[in-house]
């Protein structure tokens, strides 16, 4: 595909270097408007604004959805009003809102100063939505129906005004009071005879979601159906809106790359990384990684419980990283496997004690052979050693494995019983609190062998 992509945008920049403007102007409007928005980012400052230009109305308000915001933080400061006016007039509205909820106040005020009295009356109640809610994702292009009209009457409605929607696949039932009461797929509508009502036809069982709902619930709902579109309402259910799917593909990606963040111990950000300043980077960084470091002392702490065990018996502190690193393994391990869990809504917290029987049994597996396998290791390739701190150095990994694997499985969803982000329970975190744990067990089995045993190095 970049292959395509690099062949396109050459034929773009030859067509402008020879001065072939008219035949430019027709290939950009006969292409995918997200392959133009993606050839701006490859233009100057200056060569943006003059592409815009050669687009059409319609053309260049499909462009300006999909450009980011820096590209269409420039094209809205260089155009004039009129042509404010016409990219706000063809653009669907919650592209709009999309693109007033990342642009510094001045675009605003240049974009609403632009726009007839209703349509900023709308833009203003999207903007006054909790962020990331289903309200502020919502769409109000959709087709509406009553249930008293015959088929014929709704299929002249959407001829009518469907060039406008978003989507006609689907059409929402309305009342008299606007309230949600079904919904009617547009293949229904086709494939039934015209004096047929749409109540006989309509699906009373409508799924829908509340405008403060959170996006994560949206997202959840929209994989569960598999649908285009789903209806939303306010708390009276009167209906105020639909999300459609290619919105949602947008919070998934954030979704994801959120909790992406969070499991590397990064504070959240919604810059992209070449766009970020070193020092916005580094902000975002250094909280985790001084938090971590503090936790991190709780390791030296029990280290310094045992420093007489070590004096004594030197080897075993050649033994620490592979101790701790094999638990921070295993415990980031569960943690990950029940943190996607939990966001795919396959684990809830009322599954802990299912949870953690489980990882149990799959840590004292995984513990028991890594001991047999390091037993084996030391007793072939460490001979110097002495069977009694290899098999001490057994005996805690394997125990070192399943503990971690319990840590890493309840840490998540102790996090969701606590209302934070489970995401925020994994990698440098586990593997920092299993360090400490790894370490307790792994002297304490050491003492208790080399006392039994009366060790002496």
């Amino acid at each position: 595909m970049d292959e395509e992509m690099d062949v396109l945008f050459n034929n773009f920049n030859d067509l402008m270097d020879g001065g072939k403007y008219a035949q430019l102007k027709l290939e950009l409007n006969s292409e995918q408007p997200a392959n133009v928005a993606e050839y701006f980012e490859e233009l100057s400052a200056e060569k943006q604004l003059f592409i815009f230009r050669l687009l059409t109305k319609d053309m260049a308000a499909d462009v300006f959805s999909y450009m980011d915001s820096d590209t269409q933080e420039h094209i809205v400061h260089s155009i004039t009003d009129r042509e404010v006016r016409n990219i706000v007039d063809e653009m669907f509205l919650d592209d709009t809102v999309d693109f007033l909820e990342e642009a510094p106040a001045n675009l605003v005020k240049k974009v609403l100063r632009n726009t007839d009295a209703q349509t900023r009356t709308l833009i203003n109640r999207f903007l006054n939505y909790p962020e990331n809610s289903a309200g502020s994702l919502m769409t109000i292009e959709f087709v509406k129906l009553r249930s008293n009209m015959t088929v014929g009457n709704a299929i002249e409605q959407i001829k009518r005004t469907g060039t406008d929607k978003e989507t006609i696949y689907t059409c929402y039932v309305i009342d008299e009071h606007r309230t949600l009461i079904g919904v009617i797929p547009l293949r229904t509508l086709i494939c039934s005879k015209d004096e047929k009502t749409i109540e006989s036809l309509m699906q009373d069982d409508v799924v829908s979601v509340f405008t403060t709902d959170d996006q994560e619930e949206v997202a959840n709902i929209f994989k569960k159906y598999g649908w285009m579109a789903l209806p939303v309402t306010d708390a009276e259910n009167r209906l105020v809106g639909i999300i459609t799917v290619d919105d949602i593909v947008e919070v998934i990606e954030q979704e994801t790359t959120e909790d992406m963040e969070k499991m590397a111990a990064l504070l959240p950000s919604d810059e992209e990384y070449l766009k970020s300043s070193v020092r916005h980077l580094a902000k975002n960084r250094i909280v985790w990684l001084c938090a971590l470091m503090i936790s991190g002392t709780l390791s030296s702490f029990v280290i310094g419980q045992y420093d007489a065990l070590l004096e004594t018996v030197v080897v075993l502190s050649a033994f620490i990283p592979i101790i701790t690193g094999t638990g921070g393994n295993a415990g980031s391990q569960a943690s990950t496997m029940i943190i996607r869990g939990m966001a795919l809504g396959e684990i809830e917290v009322s599954d802990a004690l299912k949870v953690v029987w489980k990882e149990l049994r799959v840590g004292a597996i995984c513990g028991i052979i890594l001991g047999m396998v390091n037993m084996l290791r030391l007793t072939l390739f460490s001979s110097s050693t002495g069977f009694i701190i290899d098999l001490s150095v057994s005996i805690s990994m394997a125990a070192v494995v399943v503990l971690a694997k319990t840590i890493g499985c309840l840490l998540p969803i102790g996090a969701k019983l606590l209302k934070l982000d489970p995401a925020m329970m994994a990698g440098p975190l586990i593997s920092t609190i299993v360090d400490a744990v790894a370490l307790l067990i792994y002297f304490t089995i050491a003492t208790m062998m080399i006392v039994q045993f009366q060790v002496a190095v």
